[in-house]
């Protein structure tokens, strides 16, 4: 049984119906809404994750009650808040991308994670951050060691089953599911079994085409996480120089692009992250050396850090790029790491040079990054989050009530 979505060819909700501020003028299209993913998992669903991964029994039955439960509760938070494009929160997975070691083979271990090239000169406030985020990350970063094959049917459609039901019960009109891209996996977990890195990402690549197929087959949208584009320049690849990097990132382009090659672009989202924590991030590389590669990549949405003190400049090298027309941008304006509430005002402002660049129809409000990037941990209060999201709804419409006639 497919999800009620929409299924005209940009994959993405009607304009809705919403309010706007009296006396500005209405354009015709809504300016559209959605998050990056990952939202905060409830203590109950935290603590089987963590028992899971830890190797404890856990029962099954219980296992799919909470965390069917909790898929629906978050969908339906998420609809109440006006969000438009929805997800299930990653309630079912420890982390966004080590989740990846209960789906292939070829994966064990626990590896030793090196620190940040921005966070190693500042041990303390490396501390100090871990406490304030709710202890350490308690899942492991296994190495590849053996031949990479796809096993994880089962999660997998009980995921698509979750998300299925949820939003038939919330009535949602759209959504999407989250799965780590090639490149995103071999930055996390080392290769100690192919010969080169090359071959490494390429058999990743071969192996999650089975789950990014079934997403969208399912009838959502494909949300691709690539934080190896940009994070992993001062994480797991930190060696590499600025041109190998990019170099990389091009490779990791090309094998993502025939992962989803059999995948229509328009259902298809991607995600750029420098990392998702409150450090200096004096070391992220700039946005004009890797986005001739993103603007590559076969998915039409791109989702890309836009509210953040260290990024919130770049609109201005997006208004300089060759942006192909099948591209719809979808700035973060609203911040992951930090509880202020984001005023609705200064999303419309964020958005308002991505919508002059583009127009309102390519233009989808969205977030920084995940507010639950690892489960059981995270800076932001659950409940903040939501009100966080209410702000960036109102954000939106604001903008759209602004936007030029002729954008």
């Amino acid at each position: 049984m497919q999800a009620s979505v929409d299924k005209r060819g940009d994959g993405l909700p009607s304009a809705h119906r919403i309010d706007r501020p009296r006396g500005l003028r209405v354009t015709e299209a809504a300016i559209r809404t959605t998050h990056v993913g990952s939202l905060p998992r409830p203590a109950a669903v935290a603590r089987l994750l963590t028992d899971r991964e830890s190797g404890a029994t856990v029962d099954g039955a219980e296992f799919e009650a909470v965390i069917g439960s909790a898929v629906t509760d978050v969908v339906q938070r998420q609809v109440d808040v006006g969000i438009d494009v929805v997800s299930d929160g990653e309630m079912s997975k420890i982390s966004y991308s080590t989740y990846i070691k209960d789906r292939l083979s070829g994966f064990d271990g626990d590896t030793p994670r090196r620190p940040a090239l921005d966070l190693a000169p500042y041990p303390e406030l490396s501390a100090r951050m871990t406490a304030a985020n709710g202890g350490s990350q308690a899942f492991r970063r296994p190495s590849c060691v053996g031949p990479i094959r796809y096993l994880g049917e089962i999660d997998l459609h009980a995921d698509l089953a979750r998300m299925t039901a949820a939003m038939q019960a919330t009535g949602a009109s759209a959504g999407f599911l989250n799965a780590a891209s090639p490149g995103l996996v071999t930055a996390f977990q080392p290769n100690a079994f192919y010969a080169g890195h090359d071959d490494y990402v390429a058999a990743v690549g071969d192996a999650m085409q089975v789950e990014y197929e079934a997403i969208v087959d399912a009838g959502f949208q494909l949300q691709l996480d690539c934080p190896d584009l940009a994070m992993a320049h001062h994480t797991g690849f930190q060696d590499l120089t600025d041109d190998e990097f990019v170099a990389r990132a091009e490779l990791h382009v090309d094998v993502l692009n025939h992962a989803t090659r059999r995948i229509d672009p328009a259902r298809m989202r991607m995600h750029l992250c420098w990392g998702n924590y409150e450090g200096p991030h004096d070391h992220d590389i700039a946005l004009e050396r890797i986005l001739p590669a993103v603007l590559r990549a076969r998915p039409s949405t791109v989702l890309f850090e836009a509210a953040n003190p260290r990024h919130s400049h770049e609109w201005e090298v997006w208004a300089e790029a060759d942006i192909p027309d099948d591209k719809i941008l979808a700035p973060g304006v609203i911040t992951s790491t930090v509880n202020y509430v984001d005023h609705p005002r200064r999303v419309a402002q964020l958005l308002r040079p991505f919508v002059d660049m583009v127009g309102p129809a390519r233009v989808i409000a969205a977030t920084d990054c995940g507010f639950g990037t690892f489960a059981g941990l995270g800076r932001v209060d659950p409940d903040v989050v939501f009100k966080k999201l209410a702000s960036l709804v109102e954000g939106a419409a604001l903008a759209t009530a602004t936007a030029p006639e002729t954008a």
